[in-house]
C-alpha cells in the first residue's frame, strides 16, 4: 500500500470492480454466523438515498467498503464494513471506520451504531469498534434481541 494513493470515497456498491469485495464479505458473514441472525444488507440495496457507501482504494484497487445508512434523523448505523483479508493488520480498518464516522458527523447524527456478531470470527471488529469509542448497547431501530448478534454505539456529540 502506498500513501499517496490511498483514498476513501463515495462510491456506488454497484461498481464493476467490487465483486470480489462483496464475495468476501458474503462469505466471512456466512462463515459461521446461523442465517437468521445475518444481517448484511444486498449490494443493490445499498444504493438507496439513505446510505452513503465509501470505497477505500490503493492506486485504484478497491481493498475495503464501509456504508452508513440513515436510520433516523440524528441517529446512523454502519454497515458491509469489509476490509479484504490478505490486506488486513495495516490500518484500513481503523481508517474506513474512521472515515465512516466522519461522514456521519458531517451529516449532523448525534448516534452511529452498529450490529456486528459474537462469533470469534467477529472478535477483531468489536476491538476496533471499541478501541474507536463504541459501547454495547441493546438493540436498536429494528433489530430484536439475538444471542448471535453485538449491539454496538457511538454518541458523536461527546466523542473526539
Amino acid at each position: 500500500m502506498t500513501e499517496n494513493a490511498f483514498q476513501i470515497g463515495q462510491e456506488s456498491p454497484l461498481g464493476q470492480d467490487l465483486e470480489l469485495l462483496f464475495q468476501r464479505h458474503t462469505a466471512d458473514m456466512h462463515a459461521d454466523t446461523p442465517p437468521e441472525s445475518i444481517h448484511m444488507m444486498p449490494r443493490e440495496a445499498l444504493s438507496a438515498p439513505e446510505i452513503a457507501f465509501f470505497v477505500l482504494r490503493d492506486g485504484g484497487r478497491p481493498l475495503g467498503m464501509g456504508a452508513v445508512k440513515r436510520i433516523a434523523p440524528d441517529h446512523g448505523e454502519i454497515k458491509s464494513m469489509h476490509v479484504l483479508s490478505e490486506t488486513r493488520g495495516r490500518g484500513l480498518s481503523r481508517r474506513m471506520l474512521a472515515a465512516l464516522v466522519a461522514h456521519a458527523r458531517a451529516e449532523g447524527f448525534a448516534r452511529l451504531s452498529l450490529e456486528t456478531g459474537t462469533q470469534p470470527t467477529f472478535v477483531a471488529a468489536r476491538a476496533l469498534y471499541a478501541r474507536a469509542g463504541f459501547v454495547e448497547c441493546g438493540p436498536f431501530g429494528d433489530y430484536r434481541p439475538d444471542p448471535n448478534s453485538v449491539f454496538m454505539t457511538i454518541d458523536l456529540r461527546a466523542a473526539d
